[in-house]
């Protein structure tokens, strides 16, 4: 199939588990893997952007800051930044957004990051639960690192947290999938009445083509198989757009009680991470691209998906990257001129989700970036 490719077989527990990674989308069956062989370092060729970056958002410390949510820091923003960095060829700063990481979120009883970090509260950590996605982007980074420079202990401390990613936040072999956790308290069947609650955009397909470089014991091919097909059967409302947020406690993905049936900040990655990984059919990116399609200001809408109507247009341009890379991904088009450099005025998030992109349109499809 045109854009997929089996992961190579020393990173795959062999050819069986792959033959089992059936997934079925349009009404037969369909075998889909990530591509395992790209490696991330150097892919991010925006250097002054990455030095605009540091500036902004990373301490001299290495502390990756929020500045649109109180100026905390949080596992995923450590994360991204230490991709970012390897992206950027940039050992210097990724040993210094590692070692604030280390330091600071890793303190639990086990090779997982507390989630959240506030520099006006003591102790800045208050919750010691985990975010699922911020452990696998750190781990992610970690193997990354492994591959672009030679230190050992980026191999081991990235084994050590693939090992408790796969213990305690995955359910391999559900009756529903190989279902990820968005932590370890708090999510499962026995913790909410609507349990198991899952966020979607916590599945970083690129990450589970990486993984099994330190962790081969597990099948994360497993997690690309549910999660596509989770992401598929959630196409809610007449927008058929998936919410942040899904229970499973139907055996089938319904908006979650508690949280707004929106599809908002988190669901907002799911293309980055479908096109990043390399699946770039219509069926992967042509409902995020007719949202898209019905823009009015710059940005990315905020969509009730009860209503299948826009409630909010977040006008910052950097979302804008999101919706070309899909485009890019899906029908080849070239990234539009204004989104190859970074907005400067723009807020952590969508900042980083547009280094993000550029990176991933470099590594899977760089003829978008021809001039």
């Amino acid at each position: 199939m045109t854009g997929y490719r089996y992961y190579k077989a020393q990173a795959m527990r062999g050819l069986v588990a792959l033959a089992f990674a059936i997934l079925i989308l349009t009404g037969s069956a369909v075998a889909e893997a990530v591509s395992g062989d790209v490696a991330l370092h150097g892919m991010l060729q925006q250097k002054d952007a990455w030095r605009a970056y540091k500036a902004r958002f990373v301490t001299a410390q290495g502390r990756v800051v929020d500045t649109a949510n109180g100026l905390v820091s949080h596992s995923e923003g450590q994360g991204y930044g230490m991709l970012l960095a390897v992206a950027a060829d940039d050992r210097a700063s990724f040993e210094r957004i590692w070692g604030w990481t280390r330091a600071n979120l890793f303190i639990r009883n086990d090779e997982l990051a507390a989630w959240r970090w506030e520099p006006d509260k003591r102790p800045a950590v208050a919750d010691v639960n985990n975010a699922s996605d911020g452990d696998i982007l750190i781990a992610w980074a970690l193997v990354e690192a492994a591959v672009a420079w030679p230190d050992p202990s980026y191999r081991v401390a990235a084994r050590r947290m693939a090992l408790d990613i796969g213990r305690k936040l995955v359910l391999f072999n559900t009756p529903m999938g190989s279902l990820l956790l968005p932590g370890a308290s708090g999510f499962a069947t026995e913790d909410r009445a609507d349990g198991p609650v899952l966020n979607l955009s916590y599945y970083i397909f690129p990450a589970f083509a990486r993984l099994p470089l330190v962790a081969p014991e597990f099948d994360w091919n497993s997690l690309v198989t549910t999660g596509l097909r989770l992401i598929y059967n959630s196409q809610f409302g007449p927008a058929k757009l998936p919410s942040d947020w899904v229970t499973l406690t139907s055996g089938q993905p319904q908006p979650a009680a508690g949280f707004a049936a929106q599809f908002s900040y988190n669901a907002i990655r799911i293309p980055l991470y479908l096109a990043w990984a390399g699946f770039d059919q219509p069926r992967h990116h042509s409902g995020f691209l007719q949202i898209w399609g019905k823009r009015g200001p710059r940005g990315f809408p905020l969509v009730d998906l009860a209503k299948g109507q826009v409630s909010e247009w977040i006008e910052e341009a950097s979302y804008e990257s999101i919706p070309a890379l899909s485009a890019c991904a899906m029908k080849g088009a070239l990234f539009p001129s204004q989104l190859r450099s970074v907005q400067s005025l723009d807020h952590y998030y969508p900042v980083t989700l547009h280094l993000l992109s550029l990176t991933a349109a470099r590594m899977r499809y760089p003829s978008c970036l021809k001039d």
